[in-house]
């Protein structure tokens, strides 16, 4: 990862619900600056398809990437089967039924994405994203140490995006009471510290295991050489500290 400050982009991800075995869907929202998608006429395409700016983050040791869009916090679109054909994965974004009601906010979401099999995490990957009219690409860069494969070990997880001080956290638990994101700071020169709301003492949860993701973002980090760590607290968290895999 290409040494640099991580400036301002504002914001908190709302967790994000996700099921099925290589796909998800999650809500979020947040206040870091967003730009909806617009038109290109200089890139080549010929279909009208507007261009979206996306980013990516690896998670659970390789095995997942999580795919960050914008637009509404209600309404997140799931993925499709991801394929691969040497180093660039290619996802379909499906957004969710028309009768379905949705904010009108325009805020950064996650999806996962299942790493297909015989991609390397290790290795640098192109990522091609497809939603309905509208596309986007991103590079996700390898991280040495990343295995991918074989079963979760349902712990916490963490990668940067290619986005100047964003970052996706991936969680484990109930799909019906997923973590809110109350307040994310930078605590030391390789720490940040995320702050989930304490739920309602009277909540009811489903007792499934699903994947929760949320993005979020921080002012700036001193040392982007150094290992940053991601310290998990409030909520089910009891100060989980956790690297923060590079991009």
């Amino acid at each position: 990862m290409t040494p640099r400050t991580r400036t301002l982009l504002a914001g908190l991800g709302i967790a994000a619900l996700l099921t099925g075995v290589l796909t998800a869907c999650a809500t979020g929202s947040g206040g870091s600056p967003s730009t909806a998608p617009t038109t290109s006429s200089d890139d080549g395409n010929d279909d009208g398809a507007a261009d979206q700016e996306v980013g990516a983050a690896w998670l659970d040791g390789g095995r997942m990437i999580g795919i960050v869009t914008q637009g509404s916090s209600t309404c997140i679109p799931t993925a499709e089967e991801a394929t691969v054909d040497g180093s660039v994965l290619s996802v379909t974004l499906v957004d969710p039924e028309d009768d379905s009601a949705c904010t009108m906010d325009l805020v950064p979401r996650v999806t996962l994405v299942g790493v297909p099999e015989g991609v390397d995490p290790t290795q640098d990957l192109e990522i091609e994203v497809t939603g309905d009219g509208w596309s986007g690409d991103t590079d996700l860069e390898g991280v040495p140490g990343l295995t991918g494969g074989g079963e979760t070990d349902y712990l916490p997880s963490a990668g940067w995006t290619d986005v100047d001080g964003q970052f996706v956290v991936l969680s484990w638990g109930s799909s019906s009471c997923a973590p809110v994101i109350e307040n994310t700071e930078a605590t030391s020169a390789t720490e940040i510290t995320v702050t989930f709301v304490t739920p309602p003492e009277d909540q009811v949860c489903t007792m499934d295991m699903a994947p929760r993701a949320v993005v979020t973002s921080v002012l700036e980090v001193e040392d982007e050489d150094a290992e940053i760590f991601a310290i998990l607290t409030g909520a089910e968290f009891d100060n989980v500290r956790i690297p923060i895999y590079p991009n």
